[in-house]
């Protein structure tokens, strides 16, 4: 493993700086590649997609940077403007819709099901990432989601924040989705009480902090990882509580996987 992952940032956190900027601040952090909003309000606008995605693609490989996925939409639009931009993944979610979980879960796999078509014919994969709330959440849930559905076109995105807020064991989780496995998002969390022992009902929140920090352990992911080949991308999305500190934190936390994901290809063992 090791010198064979590359690893990525999700831009989310940058919409107003030029494309220019963006890429060479990316490199100089030191990743290898970027996961790129392909959203309103960013660089790049999926109505735009087509013609502009291509020219971002272009920018950031003279900086030698790779766009390795966008998260967007899956409209066949966003899908033929990453097969001529050669970005390989579409990354969503999959949301719990009024009529239950149950329900929405068929609906989800109908949806995913309508996507194949464009899958094979444009060559991009559809990675679904786990989140909080109202959304399919955990392991689990992704592995029941995507049960049968070839991981060439429609695989799962591990995201350790997200699953270490449901309380599994990191290695539990990404036992559960391994076949399905296309990418793997290092960011991290912790609850913390928004009220008193005074009130009526206690109140949590989620705090995005550093790698370090939260309740994912990166040490575990990253030894699971190296024992078991794993060769995909890593994304750190870059996602903090503390907004004003995203570059100093996401420099830091660079640093701190790539040493952990070193340490892995040396040993192979968890600590």
């Amino acid at each position: 493993m090791g010198s064979e992952n590359m690893f990525t940032v999700f831009t989310k956190p940058w919409p107003d700086w030029p494309i220019g900027r963006l890429a060479q601040s990316v490199k100089k952090w030191g990743f290898d590649g970027i996961e790129f909003p392909l959203r309103q309000g960013f660089q790049v606008e999926p109505e735009r997609a087509e013609q502009a995605l291509p020219d971002l693609v272009h920018v950031m490989a003279e900086e030698g940077v790779k766009v390795l996925s966008v998260a967007s939409r899956t409209d066949e639009r966003v899908f033929a403007a990453c097969a001529k931009s050669g970005v390989p993944m579409i990354r969503t979610m999959a949301a719990v819709g009024d009529k239950g979980y149950k329900a929405s879960e068929l609906d989800l796999r109908r949806d995913l099901e309508q996507l194949l078509p464009w899958c094979e014919r444009y060559g991009v994969l559809v990675g679904i990432q786990e989140h909080y709330g109202a959304y399919v959440s955990s392991a689990l849930g992704l592995r029941s989601l995507l049960q049968g559905f070839d991981p060439r076109h429609v695989a799962a995105v591990f995201d350790a924040a997200h699953d270490a807020l449901t309380g599994m064991a990191p290695e539990y989780g990404l036992e559960i989705i391994w076949p399905h496995l296309a990418m793997v998002n290092l960011k991290n969390v912790y609850y913390y009480r928004t009220n008193g022992p005074e009130a009526e009902a206690a109140s949590w929140s989620r705090h995005f902090t550093s790698g370090r920090q939260g309740m994912a352990s990166w040490p575990r992911i990253a030894a699971y990882l190296a024992r078991h080949a794993y060769t995909g991308p890593i994304c750190l999305t870059a996602e903090y509580s503390d907004i004003s500190a995203t570059e100093r934190l996401i420099a830091e936390d660079l640093r701190y996987a790539r040493s952990l994901f070193h340490e892995g290809s040396v040993n192979g063992e968890a600590r």
